[in-house]
């Protein structure tokens, strides 16, 4: 059933750390032809791409700047080009780029945070529909977060909003695109053991996380992978379009 991965053309945003590294080795182990994604961490995106060539697999590296659409056009453009083609999108890249309160909002961060989340896959999906078109089909899995629903913690309320709007785009893309064969969902992860969190959480905010969880710890990278391989296969979910997965331990249980 998962041999239809082989030779399957992907491109996966944010790839060179976390939830988006582990799902490009996952896809290049299976067989697909993978194009790792990176802004700023080109050591990080070259050795995931080396580990999946290391497996026996393909995989090459893009730079580029998705808040920015100019950048995001390219990238699309530039990975099909490559890649001959494409298959999937995985729109992956986002952060929350610091805890801001609403007492210190800025136009700024505002801007930094909605270009970055929101932007990049409404710009990433609109520029791969010619490459999915050729094809005659087409999938996209947009990667949203538990925030999207719980409204997050403090001082995470615009990264929250933009994961509702790429909630909400999913399930309005999948409704349009339907007719083409182009199936769009998304995978919402829950508090998840990354740098991510490193970066953003306190120890506190991961203690009173984990209280919270019925299976009373984070989750992996590693451990939201299926989900991304579920509705990237065909022969899986070919029926499936406008979801949701949630992959969070049984924190949120809609």
């Amino acid at each position: 059933m998962l041999e239809e991965w082989k030779g399957k053309r992907v491109l996966i945003t944010g790839a060179s750390r976390g939830i988006g590294a582990a799902v490009s080795k996952q896809l290049g182990a299976l067989g697909a032809h993978v194009a790792v994604h990176y802004h700023s961490s080109e050591s990080s995106a070259e050795a995931v791409a080396s580990t999946i060539r290391d497996s026996g697999g393909d995989a090459f590296t893009l730079r580029a700047d998705v808040s920015q659409s100019s950048e995001v056009r390219r990238l699309i453009d530039d990975a099909a080009e490559r890649l001959q083609g494409l298959d999937l999108l995985i729109n992956n890249a986002g952060d929350m780029l610091g805890r801001v309160s609403l007492d210190n909002m800025d136009d700024d961060q505002y801007s930094r945070v909605l270009d970055l989340n929101v932007r990049s896959v409404m710009m990433a999906s609109c520029a791969a529909l010619p490459h999915f078109r050729r094809s005659g089909q087409g999938n996209i899995i947009n990667t949203t977060s538990i925030a999207a629903r719980n409204g997050g913690g403090a001082g995470a309320g615009l990264y929250a909003s933009a994961k509702g709007f790429v909630s909400t785009l999913t399930r309005n893309m999948a409704k349009e695109l339907a007719g083409e064969r182009i199936r769009v969902n998304a995978v919402a992860p829950g508090v998840i053991a990354t740098d991510f969190h490193e970066r953003h959480s306190s120890e506190a905010f991961l203690t009173a996380a984990c209280a919270s969880i019925p299976m009373g710890r984070l989750g992996t990278a590693e451990e939201c992978v299926g989900a991304y391989v579920f509705l990237g296969t065909e022969a899986l979910s070919g029926y499936v379009t406008g979801q949701i997965v949630e992959v969070n331990g049984g924190q949120l249980m809609p």
